[in-house]
Parts: structure tokens; C-alpha cells; sequence
């Protein structure tokens, strides 16, 4: 903790002097505005989807839909993170971390991209967090 500290005042300090005394920084607003990576719960639920080969063109009418229910679970903290997976360019499917397996499913179940045809399977499995920044 300390050595986190320290950096964090180092770099607020590097900031503030590259900036003119007039400045509308502030060590206030430094510290206001840096996170920190929380650190991640010992287990996860991670969703694995495999898509359609043409998922860029069949994707657009439904996903709004699609993000929209991703961020309504990470605003209940029951989804952590998630997103494509690609081959260099194309997305080949998407990997999504969720605190439970019941709010995987459930997200399975209401996703637009599966139920018309964008996820052409997917895997439900456990993850043991092992070692984290």
C-alpha cells in the first residue's frame, strides 16, 4: 500500500509541475479522478460464446440490445467485464466474467445475439483467480 501511495502522490506532483500555477489542476482533482483496479473475487463465472463467421454484418439490430443488457448486470455488479475475442480483426466470439453462474445464464437466456442466431454456442465455466495485479 505504501509503494501505491507514493506513486500515486510522485505522479500528482509530476502533473502539477508540468502545468502553469494557474492551472485548473489540484492534487484534489488528481486524486478524484485516478482508480485503482479493485482487486477480483477468488472465483468467476466466465461465459464463452463462438459466433457466426459474418458477425459484423448480422451483429447491427441487436447490438444495442446486446450492451444494454451487459451494462444493466454490471450495474447490478453481477457481470465484471466482457467482450470479443479476434482472430486480427474479425471477432471469432466473446468472453464475459460474471459473479455468479445463475447471472451467466441469465444473461445467456435474455441475450439478443443468441436467441437470433449470432452466438452459435457457448460454455459456462469456473475460474479460479490464482494471482492479480
Amino acid at each position: 500500500m505504501f509503494n501505491l501511495v507514493r506513486s500515486l502522490t510522485t505522479a500528482a506532483f509530476v502533473t502539477l509541475s508540468s502545468h502553469p500555477s494557474n492551472s485548473y489542476y489540484s492534487t484534489s482533482r488528481l486524486f478524484r479522478t485516478t482508480t485503482i483496479m479493485p482487486a477480483l473475487p477468488d472465483k468467476i463465472t466466465v461465459l464463452e460464446y463462438a459466433y457466426v463467421p459474418d458477425v459484423l454484418e448480422k451483429r447491427g439490430p441487436f447490438r444495442a440490445e446486446h450492451l444494454e443488457l451487459a451494462q444493466s448486470l454490471i450495474a447490478q455488479d453481477r457481470c465484471l467485464a466482457g467482450g470479443p475475442f479476434t482472430d486480427g480483426g474479425n471477432p471469432l466470439g466473446a468472453y464475459f466474467w460474471f459473479t455468479s453462474d445463475e447471472a451467466a445464464r441469465e444473461f445467456v437466456a435474455k441475450d439478443p445475439y443468441v436467441t437470433n442466431g449470432i452466438v452459435t454456442g457457448h460454455k459456462i465455466y469456473e475460474w479460479s483467480v490464482v494471482v492479480q495485479k
